[in-house]
């Protein structure tokens, strides 16, 4: 290890300062461009000792886990609580921008949807059972160190205020000292706990258990490993006032705000088509507000998401007609003779994309086509793909759910 002083030219995908060295790039969390830095360094990694000049876009983080001044902050959950507003956004914005001229693509990118302190209410916890405590915090950066938090500026305060209940959860059914995650969904009636990587529990750990959960307010609904130990009242979340009950560590949008934003993006593209086909359809985030507009058919890969958004369909008045369809579109896109009967394509995958997908799409006559994507890479990818097939990007939008992350979602919307 090695200290020396550096000047921050610019910042990474990730959120990380770049420094030009004499041999190749020097990567310093925590740090802003132009900002002058003492930093130890292992390779090409920096850790910031101290900052001689600071960044005019250097703000005071909000959060006492940051760390010091924003300099090494223990939490891992954030990474750039340490920049202003500002140029933050802009940052994310440019993410977006850089990503699609990656792949020869200049569309105009609209200005970012931005997200607030205290929205998120689907959060996931890193947690421990030690011989003292239960830790229920965030991963240091890089490490496997949970770090116990107290607060979190861009949780709910329905979800902070529970922590205790979330401890005495994960005290309940941690049975050995290896850590485990804990993911936390707000729903309308209570907290919904998906617990994953906790070893089996015996017949007597599980009446134990589900005795302590019966004890605590707020609690709607505990699963491991996708299998529901109890269920107080059933979760249920709404998308455009339509209700759902999402199964057990099923996915969900991150924050209500962004989700409203893309769905509002998407309903206004879609217009009035009469057929429309939500591919990637989870449990019915756009499906189930698109059926007000016209006939949906629904596909996901997931059995249980499926099943919850056909129960929402079949039991939610004023909807047009909602088919759903169990598929593994990876492996089984949804063919171009299958596409031609439908006059609008929304598409919301995980990160890794829906490039064949979009192959398929690229040589069907759908006029309408809507991308939601949490991965600017592989949109940017995708997006390539239907341009090259004759589709036109009529907007780009760039929407904040992850605050004080590198990460980005966006919604783009095409013709052909």
């Amino acid at each position: 290890m090695s200290t020396e002083t550096i000047t921050i030219d610019r910042l990474g995908a990730q959120g990380d300062g770049i420094a030009n060295g004499k041999d190749g790039p020097v990567y310093v969390p925590f740090t802003l461009p132009g900002e002058t830095v003492a930093i130890a360094r292992v390779k090409n990694q920096g850790t910031v000792m101290s900052i001689a000049s600071a960044s005019a876009d250097r703000q005071e983080p909000p959060c006492r886990h940051f760390g010091p001044d924003g300099v090494n902050g223990t939490c891992g959950g954030c990474t750039l609580q340490h920049m202003a507003d500002v140029p933050y956004r802009a940052f994310k914005r440019q993410l977006v921008i850089d990503a699609l001229k990656s792949k020869g693509l200049t569309p105009e990118v609209g200005e970012i949807v931005a997200a607030h302190p205290g929205e998120r209410r689907r959060v996931v916890f890193a947690a421990r059972k030690t011989e003292k405590d239960m830790l229920v915090g965030f991963n240091q950066a890089e490490s496997h160190h949970i770090v116990a938090i107290e607060e979190c500026p861009i949780s709910s305060a329905g979800i902070i205020s529970r922590l205790p209940a979330i401890k005495a959860v994960g005290a309940a059914v941690a049975t050995n000292a290896d850590a485990f995650r804990i993911a936390v969904l707000e729903t309308l009636s209570g907290l919904d706990l998906s617990v994953e990587g906790v070893k089996k529990l015996s017949d007597q750990q599980r009446r134990k258990a589900v005795e302590v959960v019966l004890g605590l307010r707020g609690i709607a609904r505990v699963s491991l490993d996708g299998e529901i130990l109890i269920e107080p009242a059933k979760p249920i979340v709404e998308f455009g006032g339509i209700r759902v009950s999402p199964p057990a560590g099923g996915f969900t949008q991150a924050t209500k705000p962004a989700e409203e934003a893309m769905a509002k993006l998407v309903l206004a593209h879609v217009g009035k088509a009469k057929r429309i086909a939500d591919l990637f359809a989870g449990a019915g985030t756009f499906s189930l507000q698109l059926a007000r507009l016209g006939r949906v058919h629904a596909v996901e890969g997931d059995g249980k998401a499926i099943a919850a958004l056909d129960y929402a369909a079949r039991n939610t008045q004023g909807l047009k007609p909602v088919t759903v369809e169990k598929r593994d579109l990876f492996r089984r896109p949804l063919m171009t003779s299958e596409l031609k009967v439908f006059d609008a394509v929304v598409f919301d995958p995980p990160r890794a994309g829906a490039e064949f997908q979009c192959k398929e799409l690229a040589r069907s006559i759908v006029k309408k086509v809507v991308a939601v994507s949490c991965n600017p890479l592989t949109l940017a990818r995708d997006l390539a793909i239907l341009v090259e097939g004759g589709y036109r990007i009529t907007s780009v939008t760039p929407i904040d759910q992850f605050l004080w992350t590198s990460h980005v979602e966006v919604v783009a919307t095409l013709e052909k």
